[in-house]
């Protein structure tokens, strides 16, 4: 069955129509994706690929663990609810900024999140089909190399900015 979410306005308010995240995305109506970028204690960057059997950008890297906020969730439940299904782990993901993301298959309302989280997370292997930790150089790299989807080069690209105008 598909995802359930909340159209919003250009403003990120909701408007209080609920539609399925695929007629969403058909149609070009905004609404919510909340993603996290994770860190362990080191400060390395967790990176995975998508599953071959993904719905959206399989094989494809990832920079950021995420998906649509369902209805009725704040972009921090959401994020908070995406890392537990799709790294197993338990963590209060803080909510940095939002911005509409026009990349990738329609625009919508971004919720960015950073979370500090165990090294050893336990992806669930329908959506991830490799992970591993890089530092910012190295994904630097990666970025150029390897095939990412649309949302972590603007998502990165931000995150970076905005960590950059905070120190």
């Amino acid at each position: 069955m598909d995802e359930l979410v909340e159209r919003v306005d250009d403003r990120d308010r909701v408007l209080g129509t609920v539609v399925s995240r695929r007629q969403a995305i058909r149609e070009g109506w905004l609404h919510r994706v909340a993603v996290t970028v994770c860190r362990d204690e080191r400060g390395r960057i967790l990176v995975h690929r998508r599953s071959e059997q993904a719905s959206r950008f399989p094989g494809l890297h990832e920079v950021e663990v995420g998906g649509a906020a369902h209805v009725g969730e704040s972009y921090e439940q959401a994020a908070a609810r995406e890392l537990a299904e799709e790294l197993g782990i338990r963590a209060l993901p803080r909510l940095l900024f939002t911005f509409v993301n026009r990349s990738g298959l329609s625009p919508h309302w971004l919720g960015v999140h950073e979370a500090v989280v165990p090294d050893a997370v336990v992806p669930d292997p329908d959506e991830v089909a490799w992970h591993g930790w890089l530092t910012e150089p190295e994904l630097r790299s990666a970025l150029q190399e390897w095939r990412f989807t649309p949302d972590s080069h603007e998502a990165f690209s931000r995150y970076l900015a905005f960590r950059a105008a905070r120190s």
